[in-house]
């Protein structure tokens, strides 16, 4: 009997203990200012993850991301354009648009640019937004037009005119530059090998002399072409690009680089844009004076572009 005794007492005691710690426990809780289910049901942070591009140049990935939120930079100004934006062309299709960074003129008969032109600054050769990869019928042309689904499994990759590296700047510049107006069939190799590294020169340049001005386009040099898709877009057999730097000593620079993997010398040949100009039966830089034009135009020295 005084065994059952001493065991209730025991039994009474460590309950009231029990209670005793239950009931500091729970002060603690409230005094962080958490309830005790918060602990029972604790909530997971959740995130979403941002694909990122770590190359330099991949225009054949899709992808979407969330853009961060950035104010939004001016467009360039008209003015602006005037300077990069060739002569009118005769007799070729051609429909002027004017996105956020460039302007472009646009053939309805092979799908893709006639041209692209855009004025390049030191300070929008770089910038916080990241690539979307998210390229996209554009509605301004009629149809039919260019879609993914021609590129998609032709052999051609999708070639920026007007590279996403170019408008790192603005969230809209970037949207615009995945438009497929700004795009031609391009060679993959040479579409991330020697195109890329002329953009990347390109970069340099403006950082190096503050701004530049450029325009680029593809370079048709059969009577017939090669189309791909449903909507039979063109494949030119080259690429032109041509590039004016006005200040200090006004200076000019052409390219014309053929639609293959790049890797032979026969690939890329410098010109005057003179030559460019023959080549391409275009009139680049037309608003500037003439003393400047037919100076810069009719020469090149590749030492003042290192």
């Amino acid at each position: 009997m005084r065994f059952i005794q001493e065991f209730k007492m025991k039994l009474k005691v460590t309950i009231v203990i029990f209670i005793a710690i239950f009931l500091g426990l729970v002060l603690l809780l409230y005094a962080s200012g958490k309830s005790p289910n918060d602990y029972a049901n604790p909530q997971m942070a959740t995130s979403k993850e941002i694909p990122f591009c770590n190359e330099e140049h991949i225009d054949d990935a899709e992808g979407s991301y969330e853009e961060p939120k950035l104010d939004s930079e001016p467009a360039i100004p008209d003015s602006i354009f005037e300077i990069c934006k060739p002569a009118p062309l005769s007799g070729v299709s051609e429909q002027i648009i004017k996105k956020k960074a460039y302007i472009v003129s646009y053939n309805k008969n092979s799908k893709i640019p006639n041209w692209v032109a855009w004025h390049l600054t030191g300070e929008h050769s770089d910038g916080p937004v990241r690539r979307s990869n998210m390229f996209y019928e554009d509605e301004e042309v009629p149809q039919p037009r260019a879609t993914n689904e021609d590129y998609r499994g032709s052999g051609w990759s999708r070639g920026h005119m007007c590279p996403a590296g170019d408008n790192k700047w603005d969230v809209e510049a970037m949207h615009d530059s995945f438009s497929l107006i700004n795009v031609c069939p391009q060679n993959a190799n040479l579409n991330s090998g020697l195109w890329n590294s002329i953009e990347i020169d390109c970069r340099r340049w403006a950082r190096q002399y503050g701004d530049i001005y450029i325009v680029c386009g593809p370079v048709f040099m059969n009577r017939e072409h090669e189309t791909i898709g449903e909507n039979a877009v063109f494949v030119s057999e080259a690429f032109f690009k041509v590039v004016l730097c006005l200040n200090g000593t006004p200076k000019a620079l052409g390219f014309i680089v053929r639609n293959t993997s790049g890797n032979r010398k026969r690939d890329l040949y410098y010109n005057t844009i003179d030559q460019v100009e023959r080549i391409t039966g275009m009139d680049f830089f037309p608003a500037l004076p003439d003393s400047i034009e037919n100076v810069v135009e009719a020469k090149v020295d590749l030492d003042q572009w290192r």
